[in-house]
């Protein structure tokens, strides 16, 4: 699968990126029929579809919505691709000038939107596709909607996030859309994500810590680790790896 990339010279950390709504032309997600289905997808998925059928909020996080209904509802999308390794995920490292999450990778997502529809249903979807149409510039008519996971929830932020699982079936170029936004936007080969190599325990000075990946010349952590974590142990990929190595991060994170 062939990329176009643009490159720059829970928890806490890397939730949904702020979206400025309307800018840019109309997207085209606004019209799609927009649905989850498995049919057609590559053997090495099952293991993700399945897990997303079976697991329970609490096995993911021990941060869950507040049950007063309170946090801003947003959804991300986790992407998952083939490329010259094999599998791969898609992420995005926000600009480093931005006001939260600054220089962090994260999955394309962000708040919903009216024009999203309905929260309950296909908001989280139609959200997650449109987001990543802004951020990244792919074209959402290629990606196939396998699976949802249950919502989370990012204190720090307030937000309450839907991860939404696609294939991308047809692939498109993508890259940073707004660099005021976005400093690149660049695949993972899953290989390197379940390599113990690259994997570690991050540590905040507020004393919360949490799964990391040092891939791709970016630390991920936050959020966005936690839900990679979380699916390569319930996909059956997950090896054993130091959990005692540790990154320390500093206040700004």
């Amino acid at each position: 699968m062939t990329h176009t990339h643009t490159h720059s010279t829970a928890q806490t950390g890397n939730g949904p990126a702020e979206s400025s709504s309307g800018r840019g032309p109309v997207s085209r997600v606004r019209g799609m029929a927009v649905d989850v289905t498995t049919d057609g997808l590559p053997a090495w998925l099952d293991p993700v579809a399945s897990a997303a059928r079976s697991v329970r909020p609490q096995q993911l996080s021990r941060f869950l919505p507040p049950e007063s209904g309170a946090g801003r509802q947003s959804a991300v999308l986790v992407l998952f691709g083939e490329g010259e390794r094999g599998p791969e995920l898609l992420l995005m490292e926000r600009a480093g000038t931005l006001r939260s999450h600054a220089g962090q990778p994260s999955f394309p997502g962000g708040a919903l939107d009216p024009e999203d529809g309905d929260q309950t249903t296909t908001g989280p979807l139609r959200a997650a596709l449109r987001e990543a149409e802004e951020e990244t510039g792919l074209d959402p008519r290629g990606v196939q909607l396998f699976g949802v996971l249950p919502r989370l929830y990012i204190p720090v932020s307030g937000f309450v996030v839907t991860p939404v699982l696609g294939w991308w079936r047809a692939p498109s170029p993508v890259g940073a859309v707004d660099p005021a936004e976005t400093a690149r936007v660049f695949t993972v080969p899953v290989a390197d994500l379940t390599d113990p190599e690259n994997r570690a325990t991050a540590v905040h000075p507020s004393g919360h810590s949490g799964p990391a990946f040092l891939v791709e010349s970016a630390l991920v952590w936050g959020f966005t680790a936690g839900v990679i974590d979380r699916i390569v142990h319930y996909a059956g990929w997950e090896r054993p790896w130091d959990r005692t190595r540790q990154v320390p991060l500093d206040w700004r994170a």
